[in-house]
């Protein structure tokens, strides 16, 4: 759940504003099984809550709910234009579509290559590869210093729903010479280069053409590139591909509404599908992470108005287990065992069936020789990623590194420095202003 705050001459500039779901209001008590948990958590915003009259903008990079999905609940305590690309205006859009502030929120549609200034600052927006289309790296500029702020990425040559990775406009900042670069340490733990979606396509097709009857499908419901392998894969195989899940749903329809699905993919309504031979079938469900309202759950539990899944037939996880959510899988999956179905896990598989959308450390190693920023600031992991983002960054030659908290605050002029526990922080409950929204 994202939130990250810029400062310079009394103003303030937010990037990002996101959401996590069924997590704890401590941050100590992530681990636990037993300590309450909540559908909808966001950042505490108190900070810039108390200085609202000095937060001239806020940038959402791209489209994912750890980024955008807070916004429509805290909205109010900002008051300020929200700038972004238009794949994720139109995703912000529909969240607020119904509620009270849809007419109040003034959102500015950039371009990618885009340069604005909001306030004292000066924002450049860098197409960078991810898992949706429109994700956003920014170029952060001030008389008295700049950030590169990565945002999340990885390098993929075939990323499926935009161009491939061009390292041509991150080689130019370092010609700008940036005071610090922000960046993304989620997959920093791992070696080589992070995998491609298009590995993760092939991979899918090899999968799916060894299978004689039904199959079933389920990833992160916002993966707009996998979601378009799939269709890819459903057309190669001879089957008839359906979505199952409201969030599937919905990216699907802005990605045609914006652009960004390929009009030769075609995907059947989920009424027709129980009236089809089933290996001529393809469904894509949400309920990766063993959430028992979600589609899977619900097919597991022979409670869905639109399927009923059988022996015979295959579950494919196109996905990850977040840490967690190990026993709600493991769970759902040993339903569905007992009812005959067999159940592929992308960490066991035969072939690459999933790939994340973030750096490991080669895609890191290149970035910092690519940009060479003064100062390593990594973000968005637990403290031993964090840790090797700077290891990595020091290896690289980059001068300084600043490992922190949420609360720390970097000072980059006129001196550099970490100061700890500068703002308050911590989380809130939005489930209440998320469902209010939706009525």
């Amino acid at each position: 759940m994202n939130m990250n705050l810029y400062g310079h001459n009394n103003q303030w500039l937010m990037v990002d504003c996101g959401v996590t779901f069924k997590a704890p209001l401590d941050q100590s008590d992530d681990e636990s099984t037993t300590v309450k948990r909540f559908d909808m958590v966001a950042p505490d915003p108190v900070f810039i809550e108390n200085r609202q009259e000095s937060l001239c903008g806020i940038v959402i990079t791209h489209a994912h709910e750890d980024h955008v999905g807070a916004l429509p609940a805290l909205w109010k305590k900002f008051t300020c234009p929200v700038y972004t690309t238009k794949f994720t205006a139109e995703v912000l859009r529909r969240k607020l579509s119904g509620t009270d502030i849809a007419e109040l929120i003034k959102i500015v549609v950039v371009e990618p290559g885009d340069t604005i200034t909001i306030g004292h600052f000066t924002v450049s927006w860098l197409s960078i590869t991810h898992s949706l289309p429109d994700a956003q790296a920014l170029f952060i500029q001030t008389p008295v210093g700049s950030v590169f702020h990565t945002a999340d990425w990885k390098i993929d040559f075939n990323p499926i729903t935009d161009a491939p990775f061009d390292s041509a406009p991150f080689k130019e900042l370092a010609k700008m010479k940036p005071t610090a670069m922000v960046c993304d340490s989620t997959n920093a733990l791992r070696s080589g280069y992070s995998l491609s979606e298009g590995d993760c396509e092939l991979g899918l097709l090899r999968t799916i053409q060894k299978q004689q009857g039904r199959v079933i499908v389920t990833c992160f419901g916002s993966n707009v590139a996998r979601l378009i392998s799939l269709a890819r894969v459903a057309a190669k195989t001879g089957r008839y591909m359906t979505l199952l899940g409201r969030s599937l749903e919905n990216m699907y329809s802005i990605a045609r509404s914006t652009g960004y699905w390929p009009d030769e993919l075609k995907i059947s309504h989920r009424r027709d599908i129980g009236y089809l031979p089933k290996h001529e079938v393809m469904i894509v469900a949400t309920g990766s992470q063993g959430e028992p309202r979600a589609a899977l759950g619900r097919l597991a539990a022979d409670s869905h108005p639109n399927c009923e899944v059988d022996a015979g037939d295959t579950l494919i996880f196109s996905s990850i287990t977040i840490p967690g959510n190990e026993k709600a899988i493991d769970n759902m999956i040993a339903k569905l065992e007992q009812k005959g179905l067999k159940c592929i896990q992308s960490s066991t598989s035969e072939f690459i069936i999933h790939a994340s959308g973030h750096p490991n450390e080669q895609d890191l190693c290149d970035m910092y020789d690519w940009v060479k920023p003064k100062v390593a600031i990594p973000v968005h992991g637990e403290s031993m990623h964090l840790q090797a983002n700077a290891n990595i960054a020091k290896q690289q030659g980059i001068d300084k590194q600043l490992v922190g908290l949420n609360g720390d605050l970097f000072q980059l002029a006129p001196v550099i420095k970490h100061i700890k526990n500068a703002a308050k922080v911590g989380r809130i409950d939005i489930t209440d202003a998320h469902n209010k929204m939706k009525v």
